[in-house]
């Protein structure tokens, strides 16, 4: 396990006013990074190829010999790429719980987290580390950037999805007081935040929802006065509701989305691109239905490497998120790629011809005072549909006339998209506990 991960606070805890964790690290130049990333991936594939039984077959299957591997460009040309179904397929054919990706034996493992399950079954996550799990701990550096120093309080939900941060808040100096996040908490929350003071909060969009609704109780703007700043994770929130939480609440921000699987990708301060710890990660983007780089700077799906797991890595894992990637320099002054979440691979649905994207939707949802948290699904089979059904959750207070909203919503998503929806209304507590997940909130579903 690398030490930077494994120990967060090797460098910067001594100074509480340093604008980066591990500076060193965080701005190494570029062509470092590279040669940084080169020697991992060639310490990786060989004991990759001898150890896990899932990439043996994979990589045999192609006719790769990893002794052929002696660099990125070799390992970027030669070694096949792969998806979680192909996972899966091995696990469900061999009866493999870790789908032959763990390359060691159980009894050498620290723990075994799960993936959120958001676009299936949760899938195991054996890890092996010493002082902190390596999800938390590979956030440490972004923690750090939004103001959080030891000695502060932060409150967090405890939780089973790669959970058991304790020892990673304890590797901070930071003192974690732990509280049900879920729907129905909103007073407990905001009592907690009064009487503890912290400097952080984890949110989750029920969460955020469930204190929209007391806002006429409590000063929230009062309540979140002590914050440095709140992370938001899953699905963003909609420009309506992130406006409301900035403006009118006062809290500064910070969202973060998955590095494929691999770990995490934060905000910085600067709130442009989710960060890559490239240290970490190898991150690519390739074209969606071939193996070819599409050009810097443009849409491509991310394609991850781990440079640090040495339970189960991920080697050119598929990731189905559509990105864009900037390798410059930050204006925080970081020189780690930066991502721009476009979407997921396979969300776009064609409707009588026409493409419409979650995007769009999206932008029509907002405009209604009833559904302006952005609550939505699109309804489907398959890809190819004749007819768009959405299912929108709205706010219940005051009475609301659903003939008369669905009908404004009917319109403008015509006005936006081009095509007439049919149009399901739910209460937007109803729709968020449809959701499979705690962290992420699925848009396109099959009923």
């Amino acid at each position: 396990m690398d030490a930077t991960r494994s120990s967060p606070l090797v460098a910067g805890a001594d100074d509480p006013n340093r604008r980066f964790l591990q500076p060193d690290i965080e701005t190494m130049p570029r062509e470092q990074l590279r040669a940084l990333q080169e020697r991992r991936v060639l310490e990786l594939v060989p004991a990759a190829y001898e150890n896990s039984p899932f990439y043996r077959e994979l990589w045999s299957a192609a006719g790769v010999n990893p002794a052929r591997v002696r660099s990125l460009d070799d390992f970027f040309e030669l070694v096949p790429t792969f998806t979680k179904d192909d996972v899966r397929a091995y696990r469900d054919r061999t009866g493999d719980p870790f789908g032959g990706l763990l390359q060691v034996p159980t009894s050498r493992l620290t723990s075994i987290m799960t993936t959120s399950g958001t676009t299936g079954m949760p899938e195991l996550v054996p890890e092996i580390w010493e002082t902190a799990p390596p999800l938390p701990a590979c956030s440490g550096r972004d923690l750090w950037e939004l103001g959080v120093r030891p000695g502060d309080r932060v409150l967090v939900p405890p939780g089973a999805m790669r959970g058991f941060y304790d020892t990673f808040y304890q590797q901070m100096g930071l003192v974690p007081i732990y509280l049900d996040g879920w729907m129905g908490q909103g007073a407990e929350i905001i009592a907690a935040l009064r009487r503890f003071r912290p400097s952080y909060l984890q949110l989750l969009m029920p969460t955020v929802l469930e204190f929209e609704r007391l806002e006429d109780a409590y000063d929230l703007r009062e309540a979140f006065s002590s914050l440095k700043g709140a992370a938001f994770a899953g699905q963003p929130l909609g420009a309506a509701l992130a406006a409301k939480v900035r403006d009118e609440w006062g809290i500064e921000l910070f969202t973060y989305s998955s590095a494929g699987d691999t770990g995490t990708a934060w905000e910085c301060r600067e709130h442009n691109g989710y960060h890559l710890w490239e240290d970490f990660v190898v991150a690519e983007t390739l074209e969606t239905d071939s193996l070819r780089a599409v050009p810097a700077g443009t849409v491509g799906e991310l394609v991850a490497t781990d440079l640090d797991n040495n339970a189960a890595p991920l080697i050119r894992y598929r990731s189905g998120d559509l990105v864009r990637i900037d390798q410059e320099r930050c204006g925080c002054g970081r020189t780690h790629a930066r991502q721009w979440i476009i979407g997921r691979l396979g969300d776009e649905t064609i409707v009588q011809g026409r493409p419409v994207v979650v995007g769009q939707v999206w932008k029509a949802i907002e405009t209604q005072n009833e559904t302006h948290d952005g609550m939505f699904q699109i309804i489907r089979e398959s890809r190819v549909v004749d007819q768009l059904r959405l299912r929108v959750g709205y706010q219940p207070a005051g009475g609301v006339d659903l003939d008369d909203l669905r009908q404004r919503l009917r319109s403008a998503v015509t006005a936006e998209v081009g095509i007439e929806p049919e149009i399901e209304l739910v209460p937007v507590d109803d729709l968020v506990a449809r959701s499979s997940s705690v962290a992420k909130f699925p848009r396109v579903v099959k009923a």
